[in-house]
């Protein structure tokens, strides 16, 4: 799914008030790490994950194949935050 601008902007302004839902550690994405998301992301919609490791390309990295595995669109990626959004079946979130 594509995101417009404003729509970004839109989600945000909802995922300000979020906290992580998820955290990653240092070792990477594993299969119940990605399950959890998967979980939190179909019931929430909305959700913060904070990204553990030192290095930015190796959070780039595990940004890209969140995204991927899940079908979820990235709103924003700023330090160790990683903010997604993939609709539900039933959306809850009334895009603009």
């Amino acid at each position: 799914m594509i995101l417009t601008t404003k729509q970004k902007s839109f989600l945000r302004s909802r995922a300000h008030s979020l906290n992580p839902v998820v955290m990653t550690g240092t070792a990477g994405l594993s299969e119940a790490v990605l399950n959890e998301i998967e979980l939190a992301i179909s019931h929430h919609e909305l959700i913060k994950i904070k990204l553990g490791g030192a290095d930015k390309e190796l959070r780039q990295k595990m940004s890209a194949e969140i995204c991927a595995r899940t079908g979820a669109s990235a709103v924003q990626n700023i330090g160790r935050i990683l903010v997604i959004y993939r609709p539900a079946r039933e959306p809850q979130i009334k895009l603009p």
